[in-house]
């Protein structure tokens, strides 16, 4: 894939139902496809990644289940991508949109019903963004856009996020699906860091400013950092002061090809047994 800063090459709409017509729509949705949608925000990434990372991440995970999903027989469509999402920890970084939970709920909720209206029976929400407020939203969303007249809500997370909002594993509405450790303890990879700086050099490296990736340092920061880091406003800017939380001159477009490779597997795994799951 390619892009520019000028916006004129990468496209979060490409292979999506946005470049679809409204017939190819409506006979996907008769014949049983199932939606993936991505929910991330725009937010600021460091100096060297751009504001849409939290979106571009995720809808490169599902561009790849989706192909994974097709090889096994089951059929999705991609719906555009949600980025109108919370920003509790980054709230005091120029360029970080904040939107309210409640604002975004109802808008997950129409989209549910202009999907179930259009005969799609099954809709799987991926995040690509860790805030948990962000996330505990997308959750409450999906209960609350679900219904015998709209369509049923997936959330597909992973277990350390389920755990950490405190969500009830045997909530049939929760698809688990594992994921690629976040670093060492004294050199968390949280933000901004070397996996998503790898994924972005993959996926869309003319939206990086990869020259100043060589330079900026590791954090080296630990569980401790990240307790007061989660707090957001000032307490993150103080403990990473230029936005990002790992070491993103360890990055290279191979670790975020390798990266996307297991996280894709993993989701399209994850989405196939719910989906043949005993009734």
């Amino acid at each position: 894939m390619s892009a520019d800063r000028n916006g004129t090459g990468y496209s979060v709409f490409t292979d999506t139902m946005a470049d679809m017509t409204y017939p190819e729509v409506a006979e996907a949705a008769e014949r049983g496809a199932v939606v993936l949608w991505a929910l991330g925000v725009i937010e600021q990434h460091g100096p060297h990644l751009p504001l849409a990372t939290d979106v571009y991440v995720p809808m490169a995970v599902l561009r790849q289940a989706k192909a994974l999903l097709a090889e096994r027989g089951i059929e999705s469509i991609i719906a555009p991508p949600f980025y109108w999402g919370i920003n509790a920890v980054s709230s005091s970084f120029p360029g970080s949109i904040k939107v309210r939970a409640p604002v975004m709920i109802e808008l997950i909720k129409d989209v549910f019903a202009s999907l179930g209206g259009d005969g799609f029976r099954r809709i799987f929400c991926l995040s690509g963004h860790g805030d948990a407020q962000h996330n505990r939203t997308i959750y409450d969303g999906i209960v609350a856009g679900c219904g015998p007249e709209t369509i049923e809500g997936h959330f597909v997370l992973a277990p350390v996020m389920r755990d950490r909002l405190e969500l009830d594993p045997a909530d049939p509405r929760l698809v688990t699906y594992g994921k690629a450790s976040s670093g060492t303890p004294g050199n968390l990879d949280i933000h901004a860091g070397e996996s998503e700086t790898s994924v972005l050099l993959h996926e869309c490296m003319e939206a990086c400013r990869c020259e100043l990736i060589p330079g900026l340092r590791p954090t080296n920061l630990g569980m401790e950092d990240l307790k007061v880091w989660r707090q957001g406003g000032k307490q993150a800017l103080k403990v990473t002061p230029m936005g990002y939380f790992g070491d993103p001159a360890a990055a290279t477009a191979e670790k975020g090809r390798e990266f996307l490779r297991q996280n894709a597997a993993s989701v399209a795994d994850a989405i196939e047994r719910t989906l043949r799951a005993p009734a």
